[in-house]
């Protein structure tokens, strides 16, 4: 049971809000294959999942032996942004998450690992701006925070709205994000539609399987356990 009451929702946004990850994977994976890299959707998904551009490229240069061609990183990102804002599509249940929170009396915010423009568009295509305008944070290209797994971005989107970290809760689906919100103090909910959810719950999260839950788990925690005193 916490001993702060919950009062911020920090939401991660591919795979959690945006259902983005197999359009990156297979971008990334064509992307690779061209650079000398041969690798299928599935194994960019294994190997990236959670990371951002940033801290893809040192580990794709160790894989290829050699430093990436001079501006695969640029078309890489031009390729991904054209691809998320046409295909892009919401989690089910996303939209009703982020329209029930103001309900709940809760404050919330975007951290991501994609960068501003790639959220912009991802929003823009899925209906979803009117909601997360002037409340996404980057830890992604062009951005001053850095990337998960730093605290960064988790830090930052707590910071704007003046709430402590220990109440907050964050909402992710990967490692490096999991690692980041610990990093910053924070609960972490691990989203797991698919599998066991293992990894998560090895990284300490509250693993469940759909956003309709979420609601539940919210309200659960913005109650204290009396019990516990300072």
């Amino acid at each position: 049971m916490r001993t702060v009451p919950l009062r911020m929702v920090i939401f991660d946004c591919d795979g959690v809000l945006i259902d983005s990850e197999t359009i990156a994977s297979r971008v990334v994976a064509a992307s690779l294959t061209e650079e000398g890299l041969p690798m299928t959707p599935d194994e960019a998904h294994r190997i990236f999942l959670g990371m951002s551009l940033i801290d893809m490229v040192p580990l794709i240069e160790k894989m290829l032996g050699r430093p990436v061609s001079p501006g695969w990183r640029p078309a890489l990102a031009s390729a991904l942004l054209k691809a998320l804002e046409t295909e892009s599509v919401p989690v089910p249940g996303a939209k009703e998450v982020l329209e029930g929170m103001a309900a709940l009396g809760l404050e919330w915010r975007v951290a991501s690992n994609s960068s501003q423009a790639e959220m912009a568009v991802k929003f823009a295509r899925t209906g979803l701006s009117y909601l997360t305008e002037g409340r996404t944070f980057s830890g992604g290209p062009g951005g001053s925070l850095k990337p998960k797994p730093a605290p960064d971005v988790f830090l930052a989107a707590a910071a704007d709205a003046g709430i402590p970290a220990e109440a907050c809760v964050v909402v992710e689906d990967s490692i490096p994000g999991s690692r980041g919100a610990h990093a910053a103090g924070m609960e972490v909910l691990g989203f797991a539609p698919y599998g066991d959810g293992a990894a998560l719950k090895a990284e300490g999260a509250t693993v469940f399987r759909a956003l309709s839950e979420l609601p539940v788990l919210f309200r659960q925690r913005m109650q204290v356990d009396s019990t516990v005193t300072a």
